[in-house]
């Protein structure tokens, strides 16, 4: 004898138990969804009278009153596998979650480090010329926000260490210019030392003791290299620096579009740089808030 409409689920939740072998609670999260689902019906409709478009709406609705895109997948799914027992005892014909759609899970954003693991990983042993190298490149992420392409492709003249300033060429050709903090340009500085004893191919700023210009990958490597010997549960890389510079920056300012034109975003970029905020602007901004600038100007 087939169980009456109304006992459906806690027929379910019978099979669930004993055929499944679910565990106690698991049961009770499927057949609270599905009382959940029920009480959003119109006029109690018989489960198997229920359409997509009801069950649809029933989604939307929790979706507006709160419930998160994880719970709703949730309650997706004991819907799905309610019909697929029906389907499956032969008490419905149709199975109505077909094509329903749980709301999309929102990207989370990428991990940034804390100010004390970022000064943690700075911390390295300057003793060695790849260790001033390594330094440097990534004080200069961390300081001016720059994409690896970026920083692999600066040359030594495109630096301007009067006015603490890089000149970037980013997506889309766009040149910017960018502050660079003192720990940086100091960072740099004690590397340049070193690179003028190498017998380097061309202006490359950060070359291996070959000479030759450093290379994505290596510098990849490298960043990951001390993130491991300095004991950092994450691991480092060259868009966590930069992204970890755009945070730090928002913290300490509330000037949004000052930091978003420094990271170079296409979205607020237009033909020409800078065109709705001047460099005297962004240097202000940098200097008030970022961790590590010092103000143009100090000789302390």
């Amino acid at each position: 004898m087939k169980p009456a409409d109304l006992d459906w689920p806690q027929a379910f939740a019978h099979y669930l138990a004993s055929e499944c072998g679910l565990s106690p609670q698991t049961v009770r999260n499927y057949s609270f969804e599905l009382r959940r689902i029920a009480e959003y019906l119109p006029d109690a409709t018989p489960w198997h009278k229920v359409t997509s478009e009801q069950l649809q709406g029933v989604l939307s609705k929790l979706h507006r009153r709160g419930l998160g895109p994880r719970s709703i997948a949730l309650t997706l799914s004991a819907l799905r596998q309610f019909y697929q027992y029906l389907l499956h005892e032969s008490l419905v014909t149709q199975d109505p979650t077909i094509g329903l759609n749980a709301p999309k899970r929102s990207k989370p954003l990428p991990k940034n480090m804390d100010l004390d693991s970022v000064t943690h990983l700075l911390s390295i042993d300057e003793n060695s010329p790849l260790g001033l190298r390594d330094k440097a490149i990534m004080e200069l992420f961390y300081s001016s926000g720059l994409r690896l392409a970026e920083l692999a492709a600066l040359n030594t003249g495109d630096l301007d260490y009067s006015d603490q300033q890089v000149k970037v060429m980013g997506k889309g050709s766009k040149e910017r210019i960018v502050p660079v903090g003192s720990v940086a340009v100091a960072a740099i500085q004690k590397w340049l030392a070193v690179r003028a004893t190498l017998a380097c191919e061309d202006n490359a700023l950060f070359v291996t003791l070959k000479g030759k210009r450093l290379s994505h990958r290596s510098i990849q490597t490298r960043l990951n290299k001390w993130g491991q010997e300095q004991g950092l549960s994450m691991h480092v890389h060259p868009h966590k620096l930069r992204h970890s510079f755009a945070t730090h920056m928002l913290e300490s300012s509330s000037d949004l579009r000052a930091v978003q034109e420094l990271l170079g975003h296409a979205n607020l970029s237009t033909t020409q740089v800078y065109t709705s905020l001047d460099f005297q602007h962004l240097a202000k901004v940098y200097d008030g808030a970022h961790p590590r600038a010092k103000k143009r100007g100090d000789n302390g």
